[in-house]
C-alpha cells in the first residue's frame, strides 16, 4: 500500500505532528506564572481608580512616584505600539515636573513611531507649554525633516514663530516649505502672512511662484483679484492674458474668460469685453463652453442691439426645438419648451400656430398614463387664451374640443372639467358651468367633480342645490365616509342638527363602509359638540355591538370620565358628586371591557394590557378620588420568549423574540414556581456552556 512522505499509509488518519523546539536552551529573562497572573490582574483593575492617598514628606512622595513610573513603564512594556500609553506617561511626568524624564518617555516613543505626527504636536506642545522655545523649536525641526509631507506639522512650526512675534524665522519657514511644492492651501498662507505685514512685492513674488507650481484657473483668477485689491489693472490684465495662454484645458480656460470679461465689464471696457467673449467662442467648442456662450448672449443683450441679438437668440432656440419636434413629435416636454419660447417672443400668431401642432399630436393609445402629459398642453392653450390673448370664445372653443376629445368611457380627466366650468363662472356664466358640471357627472362622474360642484353651490349658498348633489353623489359612492361626514357637517352649517343627526344614522346603517370607524368618531364628536351625553352613551353601546376593540373600550371610557352635565355656577358639593359618578361610570366600563378580554377573548393579551394600563392611568389621573389598588392585582406580567420562524416551504428559519403576558388568574391555574425554577437552570446551563466555548477559544 502506498506510503506519503511521511511514513503514512493513505488509509491512515493524518493527526497533526507536534512541532520540533529547535533552541531549548533557557530563556534569558525567566517569567513566572505568578509574575503573569499578577501583570493581567493589574491590567485587569487597571481602570479601576485606587483611592486617593494623602502624601505627608518627601519619602512617601518618592515611594509614589516610584510605583507610578513602574506602573507605567509595565503598560507601555506591555502596549509598545500604543501612543496614547505614552502620551498619558509623558503627561504625568510633566505634570510631576520632571521635564527632562517627560522628555526621555517623548524620545523614546518617536524611536517607536515617529510617522505619527501627532507625537510630534504633543511632544511640542510641552515644551511650548513650559516655555522651552528652543527644545519645540528642535522638535520642529525634527519633524518637519523626517515628515515633510505633513502640513499640520508646517502650520504649527510657524504659527509658533509667529507668535513669539520672529516673523524672519517664520517667512523662512514658509520658504522651506514651499520647496516641497504643497497644495494651494499652503501658498495662500504664505501670501496671506505676508499681506499681514504689509509685505504686497513679497506677495506678488510668491503668488508668481505659486501660479507656477499650480497653473490652475483658481490660482490665476487669486492672483487677479489680488492685483485688483492693490488698484494695479495694467498688472492685472497682464495676469489675465498670461494665464489665457498658459492653460490648455477648455474647461479651465473658460473660467478664466469669464473672469476676464468680467473684469473688463465692471470697467466699463465693453469692446475689450467683447473681444473675450469672441476669443472664447473661436477657442472653445460650444459643446464644452456652455457657461461662456450663455454669459455672451446675455451680455450683447445688454450692451448690443436688442432687438438684433433676442431674434439671433429665439430664432436659434426655435431651430433646435424644431429639430427635437420633428424628431419625435410625440415628446411633449419639447412642445412646451417650444411654446414658451414663442410665448415670451410675444407672436400671437405664432404661439397659436405651435399649440395647434402640439396638440395635433394626440397619444396613439386610449390609455390615462399617455395622456397625464398631453393634457396640459389643451391646460395651457385654453389659459393663454384667457389670460395672455383676452379672447373668449377661442378659450371656450379649446375647452369644447378638448372634452370632446377625451375618451370618457374608458378614463376621464376631472381637471379639465372642473376648468371649463370655472371659467365660465369668471365669465359670470353660471348656467355653462352647470350645464358642464351636469354633463360631466352624467358621462363621467367622479369624486373631484362633485366636491367642487358641491363647493361653488355653496358658496352661492343654494342649499337645495347642495343637497341634491350630496344625494347623488352618496347614491353613487355610498361607501365613501369622508362624504357622509362632508354631508353631515354641511347639514352642521346650515344649523339643522336634526339632518345632520339623520345623515349620520343613515351612514352607520350602510352594509359596506370604506373607514366606518371615522364615521362613528365624527358621530360621537358631534353628539359631544351638542353636550348629548346620553346619545353618545347611546352611540357607544351600539359601537360595542359592532366591534369589541380595545380603542373603542378606552375611547368609551374616557367619555365617561369625562363627561360634564353641569355648568361655572354648580356648587363644590354637587361638582364632587358628579366627579364620583363619573369615576364610577369610568370604572365600570372598565371592568366591562376587562371581563370581556378575559372570559370571550383571552388570546387577546395586548389588547388586555393596554386596556389594564390605560385604566390604571385613569385612575392615577382622578387622584385621591381614584384607587389604583383596584387594577394593580388585575395587571399581567410582561415575559420575553421565543418562538419558531416558519418560513414557506415549511421548515425553519431560527427564532425570533416576541412579549408575552401572563395575567394573574393564569398564573394561579398553572404551577408558575416550577416553571420560573426550570427557567432559571435553562439560563444558568446556556451560561455555563457559552462559558465552556470562552475557555475552548
Amino acid at each position: 500500500m502506498a506510503k506519503d512522505n511521511n511514513g503514512y499509509k493513505d488509509t491512515d488518519d493524518k493527526l497533526p505532528r507536534a512541532k520540533r523546539v529547535k533552541n531549548k536552551a533557557p530563556a534569558p529573562v525567566q517569567i513566572t506564572a505568578e509574575q503573569l497572573l499578577r501583570e493581567a490582574r493589574e491590567g485587569q483593575e487597571g481602570d479601576i481608580r485606587p483611592p486617593k492617598q494623602q502624601i505627608n514628606d518627601s519619602t512617601e512622595l518618592a515611594d509614589f512616584r516610584l510605583r507610578m513610573r513602574k506602573g507605567f513603564e509595565d503598560q507601555v512594556r506591555r502596549q509598545k505600539q500604543n501612543a496614547r500609553v505614552w502620551i498619558k506617561y509623558a503627561r504625568w511626568e510633566e505634570s510631576q515636573k520632571e521635564l527632562d524624564r517627560a522628555r526621555s518617555v517623548w524620545e523614546r516613543l518617536l524611536e517607536v513611531d515617529y510617522r505619527n505626527h501627532t507625537v510630534w504636536v504633543e511632544y511640542a506642545g510641552m515644551e511650548m507649554k513650559n516655555k522651552m522655545i528652543n527644545h519645540a523649536r528642535n522638535v520642529w525641526e525634527r519633524a518637519v525633516q523626517l515628515l515633510p509631507r505633513v502640513d499640520q506639522l508646517w502650520y504649527k512650526y510657524i504659527h509658533m514663530e509667529e507668535m513669539i512675534g520672529n516673523a524672519a524665522r517664520a517667512r523662512e519657514i514658509f520658504r522651506r516649505w514651499m520647496d516641497w511644492n504643497p497644495d494651494q492651501q499652503g501658498w495662500i498662507e504664505f501670501i496671506e502672512f505676508e499681506l499681514r505685514y504689509n509685505e504686497v512685492d513679497h506677495a506678488r513674488a510668491i503668488f508668481e511662484q505659486f501660479v507656477q507650481c499650480h497653473p490652475k484657473a483658481d490660482a490665476w483668477i487669486r492672483y487677479a483679484k489680488f492685483e485688483m485689491k492693490n488698484g494695479d489693472l495694467a498688472r492685472l490684465r497682464d495676469v489675465y492674458q498670461t494665464a489665457v495662454d498658459m492653460v490648455d484645458n477648455d474647461e479651465e480656460a473658460e473660467r478664466l474668460l469669464l473672469a476676464f470679461a468680467e473684469f473688463e465689464e465692471l470697467c466699463k471696457e465693453i469692446e475689450r469685453a467683447r473681444s473675450i467673449y469672441k476669443l472664447g467662442r473661436d477657442r472653445i467648442p460650444k459643446g464644452k463652453a456652455a457657461s461662456l456662450y450663455r454669459m455672451s448672449e446675455e451680455f450683447e443683450e445688454r450692451y448690443g442691439d436688442r432687438q438684433a441679438i433676442e431674434d439671433a437668440v429665439v430664432n436659434k432656440a426655435r431651430f433646435k426645438y424644431e429639430q427635437e419636434v420633428r424628431k419625435n413629435p410625440l415628446d411633449y416636454d419639447a412642445w412646451f419648451g417650444y411654446i414658451r419660447l414663442e410665448e415670451n417672443a410675444g407672436n400671437k400668431e405664432k404661439i397659436r400656430q405651435v399649440y395647434d401642432r402640439a396638440i395635433a399630436n394626440v397619444p396613439p393609445a386610449q390609455e390615462k398614463r399617455y395622456w397625464q402629459r398631453y393634457i396640459y398642453l389643451w391646460i395651457n392653450y385654453a389659459l393663454y387664451e384667457e389670460i395672455d390673448a383676452r379672447d373668449e370664445d377661442h378659450a371656450r372653443a379649446v375647452y369644447r374640443m378638448c372634452l370632446e376629445l377625451i375618451p370618457h368611457k374608458k378614463f376621464t380627466f376631472a381637471k379639465m372639467w372642473i376648468l371649463a366650468a370655472e371659467f365660465e363662472i369668471r365669465q359670470l356664466k353660471l348656467d355653462f358651468a352647470r350645464k358642464i358640471l351636469g354633463t360631466a357627472i352624467g358621462k363621467a362622474a367622479k369624486g373631484k367633480i362633485f366636491k367642487r360642484y358641491i363647493e361653488i353651490e355653496w358658496q352661492l349658498r343654494n342649499a337645495d342645490r347642495c343637497w341634491k348633489l350630496y344625494e347623488k353623489y352618496l347614491h353613487w359612492s355610498p361607501k365613501n365616509c369622508y362624504e357622509w361626514i362632508s354631508y353631515a357637517e354641511f347639514e352642521e352649517k346650515n344649523y339643522d342638527t336634526k339632518r345632520a343627526r339623520s345623515v349620520y344614522e343613515l351612514a352607520i346603517g350602510q352594509k359596506q363602509l370604506d373607514k366606518p370607524e371615522l364615521l362613528w368618531k365624527s358621530y360621537i364628536d358631534f353628539e359631544l359638540a351638542e353636550r348629548e351625553f346620553e346619545r353618545a352613551r347611546n352611540l357607544y353601546g351600539r359601537l360595542l355591538e359592532q366591534t369589541q376593540h380595545v380603542k373603542v373600550w378606552i375611547s368609551y371610557a374616557a367619555f365617561e370620565a369625562s363627561a360634564m352635565v353641569g355648568g361655572d355656577g354648580m356648587r363644590s358639593e354637587d361638582v364632587i358628586e358628579q366627579k364620583e359618578q363619573r369615576i364610577q361610570r369610568a370604572r365600570r366600563v372598565f371592568e366591562r371591557a376587562s371581563e370581556y378580554f378575559r372570559t370571550s377573548a383571552p388570546e387577546l393579551k395586548e389588547q388586555r394590557s393596554m386596556l389594564l394600563e390605560q385604566w390604571r392611568n385613569t385612575e392615577e389621573e382622578f387622584g385621591d378620588f381614584g384607587d389604583v389598588t383596584l387594577v394593580q392585582a388585575k395587571l399581567p406580567r410582561r415575559l420575553k420568549r421565543k418562538r419558531p420562524i416558519v418560513v414557506e416551504d415549511g421548515g425553519s428559519a431560527g427564532f425570533e423574540e416576541y412579549i408575552d403576558y401572563l395575567f394573574p388568574e393564569e398564573a394561579l391555574n398553572t404551577n408558575w414556581k416550577l416553571f420560573e425554577a426550570a427557567y432559571h437552570w435553562k439560563r444558568r446551563k446556556d451560561s455555563s456552556a457559552e462559558d465552556a466555548e470562552d475557555k475552548e477559544t
